[in-house]
C-alpha cells in the first residue's frame, strides 16, 4: 500500500525547528538570538524524533508485506550521504585549524583532540557514537548525535513492522513505558540519548494509531481545529521556554499531542504553515541541521581572526561559551540573519547535490525489479 497524505504543516514545523536549533547554537550578544525561546529550542531535537515516529508509521505501518531490504537501503541513503560529507568537512576543518594553530591561532581545543580525536572517525562514520558510553555523541558534526540515534532506531522500527504486526502497537508503548522509565529513574546502562530517541520516536509511532482512530473534521469544523492548533502553539511556547525536572519526560506526550493536532491540517495556522516560504524551509531542514555546525565554526573562527588583526574583542568568551559583538546591536541582529541565510543557502545546494543524489540512489537500488515486494514511499520524513 502507497502512503498517499503528505502532512504539509508538519513539514514546515521541521524547517521551523531546524530553524530555531541554529539559533539556540549561534550566540551573538543583544541579538535575537538570546531571546528566552531560542535559549530552549535544543527540545525541538524531541519533536523531530516524535515527526519521525508518525510520519514513517504512515508510509510504512499499513504495510502486511514489509519489505526490510527496500526499507534498509532507501533509509541508508536518506540519512548517510549528507551525513558523511559533513564528517568529512569537520575532518577537514580539523586540519585547517591544526594548520592555524602552527601560525599562532589559537582555539577553544587542540586539533584532533578530545571529541575531535581520530578515534572517534569510525564510531561517526558508523553512526555509533551516540549508542555507547565510550564514544562521544558530540563529536565531529555535533547535531549528529541524532542522527546516529534515529538510524538505528529506524532499523528497530523495522524489525518490530517485519516480525510484529499484530500487536506493534504494544511493543512501541512497551518502549516508550521502558525508556522513560529509565529516564526517570537517572538509567546508567543505556545512554541518555538512546533513551531519548527511542522514547520520542516510538511516541510518534504511537501517534499515528490515535490519529487513525478519530474521526476526520469537516469543513465546517475548521474553526475547532484553528482553536486547537492556536492552544496547541500556545502549550507549546510554555512548555518551551520553561524549565522544570520532568521536561524530558512530558515532552513525549506534549509533542505527540502537537503532531496529531496539525496532522489534519484543517486550521488557520495549518493553512499559513503551508505557504511557500515555511514548506521550502521544511524541505531543507535535514540539510539545515546538518550543515549549520560547520557555518557557525566558520562565522565564529573568521571573528577570532577579525578580534586578532584589529584588536578588539569581537568573538568574548562569556561562562565558557563563545558570543560574537560587534558592540552594536543592529548590526549583531544583522550578522544573525545574515547567518542563518547563510545556512539556508549552503542547505540549498547539499540538498539539491547530495541529499537528492543520496535519495535517487536509494530508490534506484531499493526498487530492484528482482524483489517484487509492494513499492512504498522511501522518501517519507
Amino acid at each position: 500500500m502507497r502512503a498517499q497524505k503528505r502532512f504539509y504543516s508538519l513539514d514546515s514545523f521541521r524547517g521551523l525547528m531546524a530553524v530555531s536549533v541554529v539559533l539556540y547554537h549561534l550566540r551573538i550578544s543583544g541579538s535575537f538570538t538570546e531571546w528566552l525561546f531560542f535559549r530552549h529550542a535544543e527540545v525541538f531535537v524531541s519533536f523531530f524524533f516524535v515527526l519521525s515516529g508518525f510520519v514513517l508509521t504512515h508510509a510504512y505501518g499499513s504495510a502486511v508485506q514489509f519489505n526490510f531490504r527496500r526499507f534498509f537501503i532507501t533509509r541508508t541513503f536518506r540519512l548517510l550521504p549528507l551525513h558523511l560529507v559533513m564528517l568529512a568537512v569537520f575532518i577537514l576543518l580539523e586540519c585547517g585549524k591544526y594548520i592555524a594553530v602552527q601560525k599562532g591561532m589559537a582555539f577553544n581545543n587542540v586539533p584532533f583532540t578530545e571529541k575531535f580525536s581520530p578515534a572517534e572517525i569510525l564510531p561517526n562514520a558508523l553512526l555509533l557514537q551516540s549508542w555507547t558510553h565510550l564514544t562521544n555523541p558530540l563529536s565531529f558534526n555535533f547535531p549528529s548525535w541524532s542522527i546516529s540515534i534515529e538510524y538505528y532506531t529506524y532499523m528497530i522500527f523495522a524489525v518490530i513492522l517485519s516480525i510484529a504486526y499484530g500487536v506493534r502497537m504494544w511493543v512501541w508503548a512497551t518502549i516508550v513505558f521502558f525508556a522513560l522509565a529509565l529516564i526517570y529513574a537517572g538509567n546508567t546502562l543505556f545512554t541518555i540519548e538512546s533513551l531519548r530517541g527511542l522514547s520520542y520516536f516510538f511516541t510518534g509511532c504511537l501517534a499515528y494509531a490515535v490519529y487513525l482512530k478519530l474521526p476526520r473534521p469537516s469543513r465546517g469544523n475548521a474553526w475547532l481545529l484553528t482553536v486547537l492548533e492556536v492552544v496547541a502553539v500556545a502549550a507549546a511556547l510554555v512548555f518551551v521556554v520553561n524549565d522544570f525536572t520532568a521536561k524530558s519526560l512530558v515532552a513525549s506526550p506534549v509533542f505527540g499531542a502537537i503532531v496529531v493536532i496539525f496532522a489534519f491540517d484543517g486550521g488557520a495556522v495549518s493553512r499559513l504553515l503551508a505557504g511557500r516560504v515555511f514548506s521550502f524551509l521544511g524541505k531543507l531542514s535535514y540539510s539545515i541541521y546538518m550543515t549549520h555546525a560547520a557555518i557557525l565554526f566558520c562565522v565564529v573562527s573568521a571573528f577570532m581572526v577579525g578580534k586578532k588583526v584589529i584588536g578588539v574583542d569581537i568573538a568574548p568568551m562569556i561562562d565558557g561559551i563563545r558570543y560574537l559583538d560587534t558592540g552594536n546591536t543592529l548590526f549583531n541582529n544583522v550578522i544573525a540573519l545574515l547567518v542563518v541565510g547563510a545556512v539556508v543557502l549552503v542547505s540549498m545546494f547539499t540538498y539539491r547535490y547530495v541529499e537528492m543524489t543520496g535519495q535517487a540512489l536509494g530508490r534506484a537500488l531499493g526498487n530492484n525489479p528482482a524483489h517484487g515486494s509492494p513499492v512504498l514511499r522511501p522518501d517519507a520524513d
